[in-house]
């Protein structure tokens, strides 16, 4: 009898245990909106669409290599495709969110096609120099209120599907039902997120995206398209992101170029989250937006303090746990949520 020809694994036991963990917690934050209060719901909704922007932005970074500080573009991009397709083509809000992705997919093309022509700190601030072309755009757009911004009308916030729905299941107001509906839509982008970037990683993208991380010349001796590889990768962040500043701009009901392009919100804080929590790894953003929240809700009253205090701990992390807070867990418990790595798996043993 011949033995068994080694293998590949990448799954494991700790894989299956997040999986059912995953499941359990998902059906708990399904029915949460049935017995929480409003104000959870909404800090909920701001913690799922920073996990969502922090996923993608990994993605991007931490496993394609692209150092991107110009995100922003496309959550401002998918602010104003909303209103754009709710006030003047009459689209529910809902349709508008996946729509709004669609387009700021489309249009990271030709904007790929300009920073990818730089590399390093030029392609850094490239994109940046981007999200600013994007702000001043807009800024010019009357229709949607020009460089002050407008606001979603009620006839629109107040007839976003499900709302109906909402109100006659669980007895609420307009306002909770519609809050409800958002929180959902939120949860279903973020829980979507992660399961994307898992498959994305255990797939052969992912392993192209790996090979280009570790050594672009020798990805490419390997036969890997580098650029296009890359290419679909920041076409399908921004279009993720796209949908993520549709959401949230559904949320506010009101939007303007600064807030919209606003580096600060959409990309410094996203990086800190990654930062934080652990580069290149699907578990660190999570950790990330977690500690980012706790630290926002207790020390935000501090003003600037509040930012001083979060970039020490940042400088502190980078310091003494490069990997992030997921990253030195991992190092020394060889715990793995997310399995992604490739193991070579022996004769008759185990994944």
């Amino acid at each position: 009898m011949e033995p068994t020809p080694y293998r590949i694994a990448v799954g494991g036991r700790f894989g299956r245990l997040t999986a059912l963990a995953g499941a359990a917690a998902l059906a708990v934050l399904v029915a949460l909106p049935a017995f929480a209060g409003r104000a959870t719901i909404e800090d909920l909704i701001f913690v799922f669409y920073m996990l969502a922007l922090a996923q993608y932005w990994n993605l991007l970074a931490g496993y394609a290599g692209l150092i991107s500080v110009g995100q922003q573009a496309f959550v401002g991009l998918g602010g104003y495709m909303l209103f754009a397709l709710t006030v003047m083509a009459g689209l529910d809000p809902l349709v508008a969110i996946v729509l709004a992705g669609a387009i700021a997919g489309l249009l990271a093309l030709p904007t790929a096609f300009v920073v990818f022509r730089l590399s390093g700190a030029y392609f850094a601030i490239g994109t940046w120099v981007v999200a600013e072309v994007y702000r001043l755009v807009f800024a010019q757009w009357k229709q949607l209120g020009g460089g002050t911004g407008t606001s979603l009308p009620p006839e629109i916030t107040n007839t976003v599907f499900g709302i109906d729905w909402a109100k006659a299941l669980f007895d609420v107001r307009t306002s909770a039902a519609r809050d409800m509906i958002l929180y959902w839509t939120a949860l279903a982008l973020a829980a979507g997120t992660i399961l994307a970037v898992y498959l994305i990683l255990r797939s052969r993208h992912g392993l192209a995206l790996a090979a280009i991380r570790d050594s672009e010349p020798a990805a490419a001796s390997a036969g890997v398209d580098n650029f296009r590889t890359k290419l679909a990768v920041y076409v399908a962040t921004a279009a993720g992101t796209g949908m993520v500043g549709a959401l949230i701009y559904l949320q506010k009901a009101r939007i303007s170029p600064d807030s919209a392009f606003a580096v600060l919100d959409w990309t410094a804080y996203v990086i800190l989250i990654v930062v934080i929590g652990g580069i290149g790894t699907i578990e660190g953003p999570i950790i990330g937006v977690l500690v980012f929240y706790f630290l926002q809700s207790y020390l935000a009253g501090y003003g600037t303090w509040y930012l001083i205090l979060l970039g020490a701990l940042a400088i502190l992390i980078m310091l003494f746990a490069p990997r992030g807070i997921w990253g030195y867990v991992s190092e020394r418990t060889n715990l793995v949520l997310f399995p992604i790595r490739r193991r070579l798996i022996g004769p008759g043993k185990d994944a």
